[in-house]
């Protein structure tokens, strides 16, 4: 399949990555042409707008990790708000979208709200990333000031946390900091391509206890 991008049309292949030159009025005409599907992926950064079209194991990777949060978090009953989609904008600034967004410390400052104004309303406490075509980049989330962002690459969870005015590689999640998040994401991983991610969540509701 080749690419394709027009004013009328968008079409990728899966995994395909594309970076054109762009004004923030192309951006949202893209966004307004796809309307509420979720292919292509936009990105707007820098004068520039990319476009992905995720490969079946960007949505599997990304849904097994929002899972694995909210069974710790469900753990402590914890009350959170997650979302999925969901386009985060900066107007002429910034235009992203995560795989996954979650409100932990601030849930109440959005609850009810159908629309959230990235201006004035809190950013997400934390945002997971899956990145298997290089598209994903961590400062991107730097206008948003969100506190921690997961990436996942190489099969490999890094964390990075914001310190200041840029993000730096964590041992361990601020919203989780009495678990080993790489060791049981690695295991949910083993458990879910053996046989599914149903059942690796359920070994982590089982067995909390080995990964403290």
């Amino acid at each position: 399949m080749f690419v394709l991008v027009s004013p009328e049309k968008s079409q990728l292949p899966p995994g395909a990555v594309v970076r054109l030159p762009a004004t923030w009025q192309e951006y949202q005409s893209l966004c307004d042409r796809r309307g509420d599907g979720s292919i292509p992926r936009l990105k707007y950064r820098h004068g520039e707008v990319l476009l992905m079209s995720p490969l079946p194991v960007h949505g599997r990777d990304a849904n097994l990790l929002a899972d694995i949060v909210k069974a710790l978090l469900d753990r402590d009953d914890r009350e959170y708000d997650a979302f999925t989609p969901v386009t985060m904008t900066l107007p002429e600034e910034s235009g992203i979208e995560p795989d996954y967004c979650f409100y932990i410390d601030n849930w109440e400052a959005v609850s009810g709200k159908k629309r959230i104004d990235w201006r004035r309303d809190p950013p997400p406490d934390l945002v997971i990333e899956i990145d298997v075509t290089s598209y994903s980049d961590v400062r991107d989330y730097l206008p948003y000031a969100v506190p921690e962002v997961w990436l996942f690459k190489n099969q490999q969870l890094l964390i990075y946390q914001l310190q200041g005015t840029d993000y730096q590689i964590e041992t361990q999640s601020r919203y989780f900091p009495d678990f080993d998040l790489p060791k049981i994401v690695d295991r949910c991983l083993q458990i879910t391509y053996d046989r599914n991610s149903s059942a690796a969540i359920r070994h982590l509701k089982q067995n909390f206890d080995l990964y403290c």
